[in-house]
């Protein structure tokens, strides 16, 4: 018999499959397992849809009765584009809810949890807790700091260049780290480069080389940010173009429902947000290419630590081959 982390790993399974088509919502995933030990399964639709609870009772039907209901994240308690997810449950007469964790929003922060547990059902929080805490990790920041939970990307050689000393990049990586990262652009909600990237290699910024899950909506190409300006004709536009602090930007973003910002570069644009504790994970593909020298471009610009003791320390979350190339995740230590 499965155990109930068991089966809040399958409702995670759900969610990531939609990874890229909830944001501003949470991507949720959900199980319900009848009282005859089947397993319906449910994610969040994209904005405007239903929630990953809904998708799993109508799945479900009348066996929904009496059955324990496994989701991500506490069900909403709200009316917004959709009911709430919590009057589904009770109205569908489950018997049991496991939820990993409790929502931030302030429009459900253990509201949801509080009408199940008033009607009678069975609550148990914490279940996969760790997990659901890493998939949602952008959307948990976004709702606790009201900004952009922000990631940097990077391709670099083994030792650390970006670019030869002519300027020449394409291409470091791997065909499978380019497709690796274009899912990240599909998984934001806006990514950002420089002015001085758009003049040198005038980037669309799509999602063109990354298809999403069999049977999952279609991707959609992030929104464009640029720093500084941008031609009328380069192919990032339409775009913002933004000459402000950066702090304001992050700001404005959150507000406007942007949860997660990918930035892409230049090296001086990665280096001021980085200066300025700002980049909350990297994410760097570093490719089996050494240039062999210290004239070759770098992964940032600008000042740097003066000394050891000024280094940022911080963790390595994921280490993981993509082709013949390796995806670090990193998070700079507390700033």
């Amino acid at each position: 018999m499965s155990t109930d982390r068991q089966w809040m790993e399958r409702a995670l399974a759900n969610a990531s499959r939609v990874r890229h088509a909830t944001s501003p919502n949470p991507w949720v995933g959900a199980v319900v397992v009848g009282k005859d030990g089947a397993a319906h399964d449910g994610a969040t639709e994209p904005p405007g849809g239903r929630h990953a609870e809904r998708v799993a009772l109508d799945a479900a039907g009348s066996a929904a009765a009496g059955s324990t209901v496994y989701t991500t994240l506490e069900p909403c308690s709200h009316t917004g584009r959709t009911g709430p997810c919590a009057d589904a449950l009770i109205e569908a007469s489950v018997a049991r809810v496991v939820v990993a964790i409790a929502d931030p929003d302030s429009q459900v922060a253990g509201a949801g949890i509080a009408r199940l547990e008033a009607a009678g059902i069975d609550v148990h929080v914490g279940v996969g807790a760790d997990l659901a805490e890493a998939s949602l990790a952008p959307y948990l920041h976004h709702r606790r700091t009201g900004r952009p939970f922000v990631l940097a990307k990077l391709g670099t050689s083994l030792d650390g260049r970006t670019a030869a000393p002519d300027g020449s990049s394409q291409w470091i990586t791997s065909a499978e780290a380019r497709a690796d990262a274009h899912r990240l652009r599909a998984e934001s909600d806006a990514i950002l480069v420089g002015a001085g990237t758009v003049r040198t290699d005038d980037p669309s910024l799509t999602v063109r080389d990354w298809a999403p899950p069999a049977g999952t909506p279609p991707a959609v190409d992030p929104r464009r940010i640029v720093l500084g300006s941008a031609p009328a004709t380069a192919k990032v536009q339409p775009c913002l173009a933004w000459d402000g602090p950066l702090d304001a930007l992050l700001e404005q973003l959150g507000g406007d429902g942007v949860v997660q910002l990918l930035i892409e570069g230049g090296s001086r644009v990665i280096g001021d947000f980085h200066r300025a504790g700002l980049i909350d994970r990297f994410v760097v593909y570093q490719a089996p290419v050494l240039f062999g020298g210290d004239d070759a471009k770098g992964l940032f610009s600008g000042p740097g630590a003066p000394s050891i003791d000024a280094v940022d320390r911080g963790a390595f979350v994921a280490v993981d081959r993509i082709g013949p190339d390796v995806r670090i995740e990193f998070e700079p230590g507390p700033s």
